[in-house]
């Protein structure tokens, strides 16, 4: 393997377990509804950070930035939009 191979290795086991380590607190927000215990300024912060490492990905051609921003990104905006979903519930209470 190539050094360029190596790098590309590395890339893909970073984004491999860094997308793997949120994908339980998605499932327990899908799977329970409850969002209460996040907070809304930090996970849109984090959804917007998301976006731009996808952005940056998708300039550098680097695709384990690529796929696992975009896997992380759809689980962070439906997090999101449950999270929205539920300050508008109890704001129309």
């Amino acid at each position: 393997m190539s050094a360029s191979d190596w790098i590309d290795v590395l890339g893909y086991a970073a984004a491999a377990l860094t997308t793997a380590s949120f994908i339980p607190q998605a499932w327990l927000s899908f799977r329970t509804g409850d969002v209460s215990g996040i907070s809304l300024g930090m996970y849109a912060c984090f959804t917007v950070g998301v976006a731009l490492w996808l952005a940056y990905g998708v300039v550098l051609g680097a695709w384990p930035i690529v796929v696992a921003n975009t896997i992380t990104l759809v689980l962070a905006l439906a997090i999101l939009v449950m999270k929205l979903r539920g300050l508008k519930v109890r704001r129309n209470r």
